[in-house]
């Protein structure tokens, strides 16, 4: 799979003009709608090399930070990503950022003011910003997974960059180059995204992403049937509540015409 970015405005000016002034960043939008690729791309543009943290609840300050392992009976201190990347120049994107616990995230109010120092407690050591270091967060606020938010105070250190889905046409385009699927097929998959990306259907459900899209797309070019395909890489992964699942494909059966291929109730 190609992953292959897809610029949606000005985002990519505001990314380097942040860079160039050592800002950091924060992206906003959907699950799946490009802020990871997003990040890789910038990272290549610039040069740098990046390091990716998916943040979860269990994520401590010492998985960021580092911390002293014991080595052939020798203890050695090992940097965590966060600190390495500020050692070595490289851009730190932390991935789905509010699902950290507020202890751990409370480190990064030095590491994203004007100091761009992270003091490393364990070894008493205050890690200064090497050159071309770049701190990056993203995270899904409309998520129905999106009870934890960000405090006002680690949000506002942030250059924050919304992001939303392409634009169907585009979107057809997308799937069409980076899977070689048939555009008739291509707009099918993005009308039926479109039509799950209902305020009524977030309500729910998180709405399906540009990726399962992709994923349905390649399953197509491999000679999955549509029913199929559909169903496996893009009802499936959204709700396993059988109720939730018909009114799903109450929906597809809406969104596509009448002579597509209908969607099962099996699976």
């Amino acid at each position: 799979m190609i992953e292959t970015y897809v610029v949606q405005g000005r985002e990519m000016d505001v990314f380097s003009a942040a860079f160039e002034r050592t800002l950091p960043v924060m992206l906003t939008g959907p699950t799946g709608c490009g802020k990871t690729t997003f990040v890789q791309e910038m990272a290549d543009r610039l040069g740098r090399p990046c390091v990716t943290v998916s943040c979860h609840d269990d994520l401590t300050t010492a998985d960021l930070v580092g911390r002293f392992l014991v080595f052939g009976g020798d203890v050695e201190w090992h940097d965590g990503p966060l600190t390495g990347a500020m050692r070595d120049g490289a851009i730190c994107y932390l991935d789905e950022v509010v699902e950290a616990r507020r202890d751990t995230l409370a480190l990064l109010h030095s590491v994203t003011d004007q100091r761009r120092t992270l003091f490393v407690d364990r070894r008493r050591e205050t890690v200064e910003a090497a050159e071309g270091f770049m701190l990056v967060a993203s995270y899904n606020p409309r998520g129905r997974g999106a009870f934890k938010e960000l405090r006002p105070s680690l949000r506002q250190r942030f250059v924050t960059i919304p992001m939303e889905y392409l634009p169907p046409e585009r979107e057809t385009e997308l799937l069409v180059a980076r899977t070689t699927v048939g555009p008739a097929s291509a707009e099918r998959l993005v009308r039926l995204a479109t039509a799950l990306r209902s305020e009524a259907v977030e309500a729910v459900v998180d709405p399906p992403s540009t990726r399962s899209l992709v994923l349905a797309a390649e399953l197509l070019v491999a000679g999955v049937d549509e029913r199929d395909a559909i169903e496996t890489a893009i009802l499936s992964p959204l709700a396993s509540d059988r109720g939730v699942e018909d009114a799903l494909r109450d929906l597809v059966r809406a969104a596509l015409p009448d002579d597509a291929v209908p969607v099962s109730n099996t699976g």
